[in-house]
């Protein structure tokens, strides 16, 4: 057991990012924040709940005076100081931020004083696992908090608000409640046999297990769209040397990112960028052009081009209006029949009818359309249809599943009331279906974080950054 199993004591970190700026936060928590804060600062006011006072930030070893006796401690900083009594806090403690100028070597003196004083060094994430254990959050919310930190989209940052907010909880607590008012009826049926309680039919326990699937169902559902925002997509542009793969690649990013010249096979590396469509996090792979390579650079580079052709999670084929289907692109159009693809035909401004390949449809059920990376025609369409392929249509919803552990949960869930329906619908005893419904009840509680064992928690804290 660690000490933020039993936080008794009192933690300290500086929470703002490493680096130097205007302001910067040492942050206590815990019951001695308060006096450890009156000793580390001058206050020029005593503290007061909900109030910032100014301070002045000394240090003991510098003396103003001449003599020993005479000597006050110099003013090195001035500081705001805010306290946040408990349980009105972000850790459900008392909580006293000391907001100085944001020099590292300011935060580090306030630090090691505070630590001299009697504080400990907080661990990564322990303020957050602090809220968690006071019931300020709860897991899905302390989730979020590290989620939100770590955003690098508008939209990422609205959904982990959304979830901080606890929108997903709030699709969990019903689904919750409706199974243990199940469990407590079966449960009475057998405590309370002899004493004339109707034992639930099978009819009745069918029903509501019926009614229990289809909202777990849909959020198991929801994790490919909070997968898809929490974590991006690849997106491989591949075609042949001069088809205007690199051109499209900047067109998309907005910016000259990849060389382009009129002789094939300029690129010769892979090129990468990541952007943002629609607040979805998407990485852009420009490929070295696919033949047959002529030097050994080359054969190097389309080689790590199948590679990122393998690995991407989109594929956007870019074809040559100018020019008819070769073996090679033939040969990628089957090779990504069953997967997630799209066709650009380019240079659609050298053509008169840009409308489709010959014969393409014939060789790939993947969506085309017409662009040109010079003039920009279709770059739009372009975007959108990209999105649409990522997203497979689907709108925004609250309460999304965003990472692997909670699309677990809900999985286990919806097996466990599978096997119940399946064990009622057999006739088996109530005591054996009622194993199967606590298994989906603890399923359901490790989503939020009722029933996880300690050092499933440590894991998920020590990922926070140190301060949070």
């Amino acid at each position: 057991m660690t000490d933020r199993d039993s936080p008794t004591d009192t933690i300290a970190a500086i929470s703002t990012p490493p680096g130097r700026g205007g302001i910067g936060i040492v942050r206590l928590s815990g019951p001695d924040a308060v006096s450890i804060a009156a000793q580390l600062v001058r206050l020029r006011h005593p503290l007061a709940a909900a109030h910032a006072r100014l301070a002045d930030v000394v240090d003991d070893s510098i003396a103003d005076a001449d003599s020993e006796a005479d000597a006050v401690p110099q003013v090195i900083d001035e500081a705001v100081v805010t306290y946040f009594e408990a349980p009105h806090s972000y850790t459900a403690e008392d909580v006293v931020e000391i907001a100085a100028h944001g020099s590292p070597v300011i935060l580090e003196f306030l630090l090691r004083r505070a630590l001299a004083l009697g504080a400990r060094l907080a661990e990564p994430g322990e303020f957050t696992h602090r809220a968690f254990l006071s019931g300020r959050l709860d897991l899905t919310q302390a989730e979020a908090v590290r989620d939100l930190i770590e955003a690098q989209t508008l939209t990422q940052a609205r959904q982990a608000a959304s979830q901080m907010g606890g929108a997903l909880s709030r699709r969990v607590t019903p689904v919750k409640q409706t199974l243990v008012e199940l469990i407590a009826l079966l449960e009475a049926g057998i405590d309370f046999a002899e004493d004339d309680v109707d034992v639930t039919s099978e009819a009745e326990i069918e029903r509501r297990i019926d009614g229990l699937t289809p909202p777990l169902a849909a959020l198991e559902a929801s994790f490919a769209r909070g997968r898809l925002v929490h974590d991006g997509l690849t997106l491989a542009i591949v075609g042949r040397p001069n088809a205007g793969k690199s051109s499209l690649f900047n067109r998309l990013v907005e910016r000259d990112r990849a060389i382009v010249t009129a002789t094939p096979g300029t690129t010769r590396d892979l090129v990468t960028e990541r952007i943002s469509l629609d607040g979805i996090p998407l990485e852009l792979v420009d490929t070295a052009g696919l033949r047959e390579g002529r030097e050994e650079v080359e054969q190097i580079g389309i080689a790590r081009s199948r590679e990122a052709l393998a690995d991407a999670d989109l594929v956007l084929i870019v074809l040559d209006a100018t020019g008819e289907l070769n073996d090679e692109e033939r040969r990628l159009l089957a090779a990504v029949e069953d997967r997630p693809a799209l066709i650009a035909i380019n240079k659609c401004d050298l053509v008169a009818n840009c409308r489709s390949a010959p014969h393409l449809e014939e060789l790939s059920s993947a969506p085309s359309l017409s662009t040109s990376a010079l003039t920009g025609e279709g770059i739009e369409e372009l975007r959108a249809k990209i999105l649409v392929l990522a997203t497979g249509g689907a709108a925004q919803e609250p309460g999304l599943l965003t990472n692997l552990r909670q699309h677990q949960a809900v999985k286990t869930g919806l097996d466990a009331l599978a096997d119940a329906a399946r064990a009622n619908a057999s006739s088996t005893p109530h005591e054996m279906i009622l194993l199967d419904l606590y298994r989906a009840l603890w399923a359901l509680d490790s989503l939020t974080g009722q029933t996880l064992p300690d050092d499933i928690l440590n894991l998920i804290f020590s990922t926070f950054c140190i301060g949070k």
